[in-house]
């Protein structure tokens, strides 16, 4: 099976069915699985028209939009790999992706159609670029490659795409063709792209499917982007395979009155989104006196159903994945009768390795091993702590143009996570940090940062915080552990209310300190940071929040805490 097979099976049996839901021109549009097979044959017969051929790669450099389903369909329905790029990336990491994996066209938006002309003549592959949302005004030029109008192209191949002979019919993959070329988040530099499979991705559908029970009557609200492999294999596949629906959110500043409209069953999202809806939802309870006491005397989930209404009222399960989730967090929603589960998993990997069974989640552990994947410890320290390692169909080929990155990673037959970790007594895998951040203090000890960053979180005056070791001058061996925090100047906004005075930087950062120390004294003294820095300007992160660690050091010559 591939996924080309996928689309047409749903198409086939479920024409009708609702594939997409969004917002257009002020009302909501729908489009049928029969529809967008359609849709997917206009695309392949442009590609067809622009010289693409089976394996030739094509990125899709764009926001979600219903057009990125059927673009993305079209590519691989003739054969070629789709490249998904994150639109908000800075053109010089857009030029190493194109030039990384050679594209040979791209389909943007017309604002993002003008690139940089070195940039352009550099890519010696490409030979079109197609714009989209052009608004009846020519696309922008560009030297060194064709430049077409999304519409015009479609009009101009319209006979063709719905002729018998079709190039999407005539053409297409195999089951372990590549798909797509994932490129990485870059959080520890440079990005790489995972060369991933058809029966990669598939294989990783019917694990979640199996774990989590995903059912045709579904409703997926689509918050993420889906050039992540998150978004891509647990909702646009997932909904392909089982027939049931997308709803596209606007913006995330839409996303409550979007979901009131469309009525979602599922939701998938990444921690900080869930963190603010959470925050937002306590702050209207902390408002209101009544709902308060109802809070506190366990009648939460009496607010909650009031809650759930203004969602839709039709949202049976909340997946959060892309990145470690508090278990405060967790525990905050469960408490207001919500099915949420955490779930762990690597672009590497199509992407899902295990998740909380919806029916007995356990928090602070990412769950089970899907089904299809299995999942070791290597190399286990005297707590029974080591490299999450893992095997099974969804494993990618290895890293597009970079046999040596994919030799560290890929060991016979196992991908190396590089994250640490272990399985507890009932056989759920709870992660302890990652390998290379973990911090090895001068008595040779282990020190996780993330257990140290999840302590200090606990301090309502941080916002987010980041523990990396350190070496004083003269240091001959080990690390210490240091801290770098960023205030949440809403908490102190609300401090210099209530307190009548306005805060220096220099008050702000002793608070931040004081309470941090607190915080932390529940840490063994080992692990408890020796500098704590305060930085009043957010880390920088990738397009899943994740924070880009190697951007951060301590400095040796700051303030010690």
């Amino acid at each position: 099976m591939t996924i080309k097979d996928f689309l047409n099976a749903a198409a086939d049996d479920s024409p009708d069915n609702v594939a997409l839901k969004f917002k257009r021109g002020g009302a909501w549009n729908t489009i049928g699985f029969g529809a967008l097979r359609e849709r997917a044959w206009h695309v392949a017969e442009m590609l067809l028209r622009l010289g693409i051929q089976k394996g030739d790669r094509v990125a899709i450099f764009r926001e979600n939009t219903p057009e990125w389903f059927e673009i993305y369909y079209g590519i691989i329905g003739i054969g070629a790999v789709a490249v998904p790029v994150d639109a908000k990336l800075r053109e010089q990491e857009v030029a190493h992706i194109f030039h990384d994996c050679g594209v040979s066209a791209v389909f943007c938006s017309a604002r993002l159609a003008v690139f940089d002309p070195e940039m352009v003549q550099s890519l010696h592959r490409l030979r079109a670029i197609v714009a989209l949302d052009c608004g009846g005004e020519s696309p922008p030029a560009s030297d060194g490659a064709a430049v077409y109008d999304y519409t015009a192209l479609w009009q101009d191949v319209s006979a063709d795409a719905l002729a018998p002979e079709r190039a999407f019919d005539r053409m297409g993959p195999e089951a372990d063709s590549p798909a797509s070329f994932i490129y990485t988040s870059g959080t520890t530099g440079r990005q790489k792209g995972a060369v991933l499979t058809h029966r990669n991705f598939l294989s990783n559908v019917e694990g979640m499917l199996s774990a989590v029970g995903f059912v045709r009557n579904d409703n997926l609200m689509l918050v993420l982007p889906l050039h992540h492999s998150f978004a891509f294999t647990c909702i646009m596949l997932v909904s392909v395979r089982t027939r049931c629906q997308i709803s596209l959110v606007q913006s995330l500043k839409t996303l409550k009155p979007d979901m009131e409209e469309c009525k979602p069953t599922v939701l998938l999202a990444v921690p900080l989104l869930l963190e603010k809806m959470l925050m937002r939802m306590l702050d209207g309870i902390r408002d209101n006196a009544s709902a308060t006491l109802m809070y506190r005397f366990g009648l939460a989930k009496l607010i909650g159903d009031k809650i759930k209404e203004g969602l839709g009222g039709a949202l049976r399960l909340i997946v959060s994945g892309g990145a470690p989730i508090s278990p405060a967090t967790l525990e905050a929603w469960s408490k207001l009768g919500f099915t949420i589960v955490e779930g762990y998993g690597i672009t590497e990997t199509a992407p899902v390795l295990s998740v909380n069974p919806p029916a007995g989640p356990r928090v602070g552990t990412v769950g089970l091993p899907i089904a299809g994947v299995e999942i070791k410890i290597a190399d286990p320290n005297a707590e029974g702590i080591g490299e999450i390692v893992a095997r099974g169909d969804n494993v990618m080929q290895g890293y597009h143009n970079n046999p040596e990155e994919t030799a560290k990673v890929l060991v016979d037959g196992w991908y190396h996570t590089g994250d640490l970790g272990h399985f507890d007594e009932k056989g759920y895998l709870v992660i302890s940090g990652r390998k290379k951040s973990m911090i090895v203090n001068r008595e040779g000890k282990n020190i996780y940062p993330e257990e140290v960053e999840l302590q200090a979180m606990n301090s309502e005056y941080v916002l987010e915080c980041l523990s990396l070791g350190y070496c004083e001058p003269g240091d001959s061996a080990g690390e210490r552990v240091g801290l770098i925090v960023v205030p949440n100047i809403a908490v102190f906004d609300a401090v210099e209310d209530r307190e009548g005075q306005r805060l220096s930087d220099a008050q702000i950062e002793e608070r931040v300190r004081e309470d941090v120390r607190l915080q932390l004294s529940a840490l063994s003294d080992y692990k408890r940071p020796r500098k704590i820095e305060v930085r009043f300007e957010e880390f920088e992160k990738t397009s899943t929040q994740k924070v880009k660690r190697y951007l951060y050091a301590i400095d040796t010559g700051g303030k010690s805490s």
